[in-house]
């Protein structure tokens, strides 16, 4: 016997075993044990509660916070186990026990309805007790028959359609009963039907800002067959007291396409519902996947303020987006500069992170309140993504914290401090940094980037605005700056750019200079001392003083070799994807994990890495001999990686 029959074959012994004792005991004691058998599914059913808090955020997040999400969510716990107390009570249900625990409203509209003899839908969704509204109207001597859903689960299935029956509903299962349904309707009959969780098969329209599948049957019938549809919502007032409302008729909308009109009233439909549960969101039944079927997906990226890390998490979100349009998804990307309310907060939020368990900081965020500042907490808890992604150590934690909170997907760049990587669904790793071959790490050759055919064709045609280049060969110059450990040495650059205007001189060339804002005071006016008023230099951008946004890839475009500075492996690697003759100048004074990068890229004939003394003569090769070149395809890697966790 498989996990589910076995749980559901329990279900159905209990029932059997125990609903002679509840309906024995005082009423009010036994919504008294519905709520503490609530509390308690609360406090152990992390997996449920979980997704319950995280439809709850999606649906209400832009107006509630956290704390009161949580609340709500432990609020509809209560309500769920008065609800499983209720299922126990339905054989004493009769007119005496609704006279005294059910207030209905609008039972006119109900009987308006069935007056007009072209069958009437009560259309309900998942929310309060809604088995009740049937077994109400059957207690006011009102023929009523439920359309029903075949249950994966049958023993249940049977003994909840032995209780619907014995108070006088009719049952019509949905897999085999459509014909008897459309008798029942022509007849002029009372149906009622839930029209949310339409699965598969259902019709995404809106629901709470987000596409969620919902049932069209009993829209299509109405447009069909001209019969009514009257929304019907239930909540709990304490106990057993409940109040069930019954709306007036909803009045169709056609316009002569039917399936434009099968989608218009059905959203206008939803739009009555969501301004139900809006009132009484403890009453809706949280815990299934509402928006499983939607084809949007939200992606945030955040950003921790470092433009090397933003463009590889850019790259990354591209990729991303991609990949769902292959999948016929519709992508909406926020990007969030995190700012941190000084360095104590960003490390202790790691550190915090790192002590968390896996539901423990959904509905809480009181380390965010802490360690952000207050606008950017503002926004990350109104935010409600299905997909987060960050680059650097000081983000990481941040980043496990929302998806916990989210249940999204978390993608990490770089490695996630002292996090364990198994705590996030995609760890992105470059080789150099000797990432494990296990869980969810995808090792890559370089750092991403956003480098492409179209974007060097945009940059191009940015620059070409600015410059007047009138020679074949052009050279390209991307010069980095100072790290903690390295700095550029002023001599050696020196020596290079002499080198350099020799080979421009000779083979009649032209150059295009940019620095960084990394770059030293000191470089910056040797640059300008070697290139300002230089003949043959038809580009030079001092970032520090005015940086044009296009300059690196519009260098990129439009040069025949590219000379890098050794220390920065993005701007290398961003290099590299422009297919051109990459050249990077041996320097001392780099880390062993940067010189692996290097020698990798050189192995492979990414770069070609060359001492001072051998500059002259590699730059003539190139030229002359323009060998083969060649780069990795993270991005191809990267994108079926991924594809297997969206």
């Amino acid at each position: 016997m498989s996990r589910i029959l076995s749980i559901d074959y329990l279900g159905y012994i209990l029932l059997k075993l125990f609903g002679p004792l509840f309906r024995r005991i005082p009423v009010n004691f036994t919504f008294f044990l519905g709520r503490r058998i609530g509390e308690l599914f609360f406090l152990f059913d992390y997996k449920h509660r979980a997704v319950a808090y995280s439809n709850l955020k999606t649906a209400l997040g832009n107006d509630l916070s956290p704390c009161q999400i949580r609340k709500i969510t432990r609020q509809f716990y209560r309500v769920f186990g008065q609800n499983l107390m209720e299922i126990f009570l339905m054989p004493l249900i009769d007119k005496d026990y609704t006279n005294k625990y059910v207030e209905i409203e609008g039972l006119e509209h109900v009987k308006e309805a069935l007056s007009r003899g072209k069958g009437v839908f009560i259309l309900a969704v998942h929310a309060g007790s809604w088995e009740l509204a049937g077994i109400l109207l059957a207690c006011q001597g009102i023929d009523f028959t439920t359309f029903v859903r075949g249950q994966r689960n049958p023993y249940l299935n049977r003994i909840l359609n032995e209780y619907r029956q014995l108070k006088g509903c009719r049952v019509i299962e949905r897999d085999a009963g459509l014909k008897e349904l459309i008798r029942t309707i022509k007849a002029g009959g009372l149906v009622g039907i839930s029209i949310d969780q339409g699965g598969k098969s259902g019709l995404p329209v809106d629901f709470f800002g987000k596409d969620a599948s919902m049932g069209q049957g009993a829209v299509k019938l109405a447009l069909n067959y001209g019969c009514a549809l009257i929304p019907s919502y239930s909540f709990r007032r304490s106990g057993p007291y409940i109040k069930i409302i019954f709306g007036p008729a909803y009045q169709m909308k056609k316009t002569g396409n039917s399936e434009n009109d099968i989608r218009l009233n059905l959203q206008n439909i939803i739009r009555i519902f969501e301004g139900y549960i809006r009132s009484y969101p403890q009453e809706y039944l949280w815990t299934y996947k509402i928006w499983k079927y939607s084809k949007e997906r939200n992606i945030l990226v955040l950003n921790d303020g470092k433009a090397g890390h933003l463009r590889q998490s850019q790259a990354v979100s591209v990729i991303l987006e991609e990949a769902l349009k292959e999948k016929d998804f519709k992508a909406n990307t926020d990007y969030l500069e995190v700012k941190f309310k000084n360095n104590f907060s960003r490390r202790a939020l790691s550190l915090s992170s790192a002590l968390s368990a896996r539901f423990q900081c959904q509905g809480c965020l009181a380390c965010l309140r802490f360690f952000l500042k207050e606008d950017v907490y503002k926004n990350l808890s109104a935010l409600k993504p299905d997909i987060i992604v960050s680059c650097g150590s000081s983000l990481a934690g941040l980043n496990y914290i929302l998806s916990r909170e989210n249940l999204a997907k978390s993608i990490v760049i770089m490695r996630p401090s002292f996090l364990s990587f198994r705590r996030f669904d995609a760890v992105i790793l470059p080789r150099h940094d000797r990432p494990p071959n296990r869980g969810p790490v995808i090792a890559t050759q370089g750092a991403l980037n956003l480098i492409n055919d179209d974007y060097l064709l945009s940059q191009a045609s940015l620059i070409k605005k600015e410059i007047n280049l009138s020679k074949k060969l052009v050279l390209g110059i991307l010069i980095g700056g100072d790290t903690k450990k390295f700095s550029l040495n002023p001599n050696l650059i020196k020596q290079l750019f002499s080198k350099i205007k020799l080979f421009l001189e000779r083979y009649d060339g032209e150059v295009l200079i940019t620095t960084s804002r990394r770059t030293s005071k000191e470089i910056e006016e040797l640059v300008k001392k070697e290139f300002s008023g230089y003949s043959r230099c038809k580009l030079l951008v001092i970032a520090n003083e005015k940086n044009l946004a296009y300059a690196v890839g519009g260098i990129l475009a439009l040069s025949e070799i590219i000379i890098v500075s050794a220390e920065s492996i993005s701007m290398i690697s961003e290099a590299v994807k422009s297919k051109k003759y990459i050249l990077v100048l041996k320097v001392l004074g780099l880390s062993e994990k940067h010189r692996r990068f290097l020698e990798h890229f050189s192995k492979n004939k990414y770069i070609y890495l060359s001492d001072l003394d051998r500059i002259s003569t590699l730059l003539k090769e190139l030229h002359v001999n323009r060998p083969p070149i060649y780069q990795p395809d993270d991005r191809s890697l990267v994108k079926e990686a991924l594809k297997k966790i969206l």
